[in-house]
């Protein structure tokens, strides 16, 4: 069943409500495509600095997951406890650099690749390293992040004093 004046999961009905709301989403639009074509271009350079051989370990994508996913952390950290940050940045940062940044499809295709060259145990340890690796990323470095936060929210009244003393 749904809402008076809204279609199928509370979408707007009528032509003019749509059209209104696609307005609204356009910079979200735009900001998430330039921060995708960043972050893709960044996981690209990492690619050609570091190439992985057909067959071999692909650490490098592991390593660009495990990074990003720790700059994930300290983002949210951030941008939740720290800055109160623009409507845009979120989708910019996250979704679109990030987002590009890290990549789980390729990730997907290194076990397949794996497995098919018969190295299934490497696939699997593989699938299970990143996926260890990307949780602990995240939740070490939002730890530290909000350890530091904290750190700094106690120093810095004493030091407003001390700097009024010297005066």
């Amino acid at each position: 069943m749904s809402r008076a004046g809204t279609g199928y999961r509370g979408s707007p009905r009528f032509p003019a409500e749509r059209k209104k709301l696609l307005r609204g989403q356009w910079p979200v639009l735009g900001v998430v495509a330039l921060g995708g074509a960043l972050g893709a271009s960044a996981r690209y350079g990492a690619s050609l600095l570091w190439p992985t051989a057909a067959g071999a370990f692909p650490w490098t994508t592991l390593i660009v997951n495990a990074t990003g996913c720790a700059v994930i952390g300290v983002f949210m950290v951030v941008i939740t406890d720290v800055w109160a940050a623009h409507r845009l940045v979120r989708p910019f940062f996250g979704t679109g650099v990030l987002g590009g940044f890290t990549t789980f499809s390729t990730y997907a295709a290194d076990i397949q690749q794996l497995m098919a060259a018969g190295r299934a145990g490497t696939g699997l340890a593989y699938l299970a390293l990143t996926l260890v690796a990307a949780l602990a990323s995240v939740w070490i470095a939002a730890s530290l992040t909000r350890r530091a936060v904290e750190r700094r929210r106690h120093t810095e009244p004493h030091r407003h004093l001390v700097e009024w003393r010297q005066k």
